[in-house]
């Protein structure tokens, strides 16, 4: 039984973390801690966990905690997976992996030091459907790829107002924007199917110089893009086109994913209008045809629904599987590392008009 503890359990992690480790038989919570007593109080009561804590070190060093889950803002990571290495403890941390790629760097080299298993929650990597599409692509269903096209929305980021909880995202120090958020976890799908970008141009347009807080009368600065658009290249020698939309919101189409091959055409959008391309299931059609994801891409128990908690469970299963046979699960900090690269190309592109090449 591998012993779980989360930082940062009363947000994302309440609906997500939490409900996928308690379906797997791998793992018991066995502590949870935010920054405040009550609200770590709460979140243990509601899901029958042992230890409630306000602060993050005590819970990093306590002896029934085997593995740290890091859910609290993308700036806070790097404090919390440092003390978690220190202490030889295992870490699964949410995308990013850290403020910037020079952070994601350090973080990456510390933990392999560690020796200790880490993961990234990058969820399109355990995406069903992402792996479905993979493998058609691989058997040649389509012929050989040659551009991929993908558009999708990026609200609630981007637009001209603000949720009074993302407001902290508006400063580019916090990582957590349109581009790393946003596009990050949509690149990674992307990725997952077709293959690395090799190069990238890119544009990040800003759209709104100040934004109104969501409710209320104030207006606060922004510096971070309204927009993600990028051209580029696929390793295997596909053109990519990627356009990430900000606005506020409701997500209406969500997203829109064509392959060009030479022989035929495979196009994904959403089984469930408004869901993201990491977080739900896809809907597929080669041609005309509709293509249903078979049951054996599923793995996670039949309880647990579709959806960003069905591929958070799925990497625990593989983390669960990578502890086992003593090595690193995927995606891994390296993996996160890779993609932090990838967001530096896009804004050095942005920022000077050239191509970059991804390292």
């Amino acid at each position: 039984m591998i012993r779980v503890g989360v930082v940062g359990a009363s947000g994302w992690a309440d609906g997500s973390h939490l409900p996928a480790l308690a379906a797997l038989e791998e793992f018991e919570v066995t502590a949870v801690a935010t920054t405040h007593q009550a609200s770590a109080d709460r979140v243990a009561a509601a899901h029958g966990v042992r230890h409630a804590l306000a602060d993050a070190g005590e819970l990093v060093a306590h002896p029934e905690v085997d593995l740290v889950v890091v859910s609290v803002k993308a700036s806070g990571h790097a404090a919390v997976i440092r003390a978690a290495l220190k202490a030889g403890k295992h870490v699964v941390s949410e995308w990013p992996l850290g403020a910037d790629a020079d952070e994601a760097s350090e973080l990456t080299e510390a933990a392999t030091a560690a020796g200790v298993v880490h993961a990234v929650v990058l969820q399109g990597h355990h995406s069903p459907s992402a792996r479905f599409a993979a493998d058609l692509l691989a058997e040649g269903r389509i012929g050989t790829l040659e551009s991929v096209a993908l558009v999708a929305e990026g609200a609630p980021w981007g637009g001209s107002r603000i949720w009074p909880n993302l407001v902290f995202g508006l400063d580019p120090a916090e990582g957590s924007n349109i581009l790393t958020i946003m596009a990050g976890h949509f690149l990674a799908a992307l990725e997952r199917v077709a293959g690395p970008l090799a190069e990238v141009s890119a544009r990040l347009p800003r759209t709104h110089d100040r934004v109104l807080v969501d409710g209320t009368q104030r207006t606060v600065p922004n510096a971070t893009p309204s927009h993600v658009l990028l051209h580029g290249l696929l390793t295997g020698g596909a053109t990519a086109s990627v356009a990430v939309h900000g606005g506020n919101g409701p997500i209406q189409d969500a997203f829109l994913l064509k392959l060009v091959g030479s022989d035929a055409t495979l196009t994904a959008t959403p089984a469930q209008r408004g869901t993201f391309i990491h977080w739900g299931d896809w809907d597929i059609r080669i041609g005309d045809d509709a293509l249903a994801v078979p049951d054996a891409y599923r793995t996670v128990p039949e309880g647990v629904r579709s959806g960003p908690l069905a591929n958070i469970a799925a990497l625990y299963q593989e983390v669960a599987q990578a502890i086992a046979g003593d090595r690193q699960p995927h995606p891994s900090f390296e993996t996160a590392l890779r993609h932090h690269r990838l967001l530096t190309a896009i804004e050095r592109s942005a920022a000077d008009g050239t191509t970059q090449e991804i390292s």
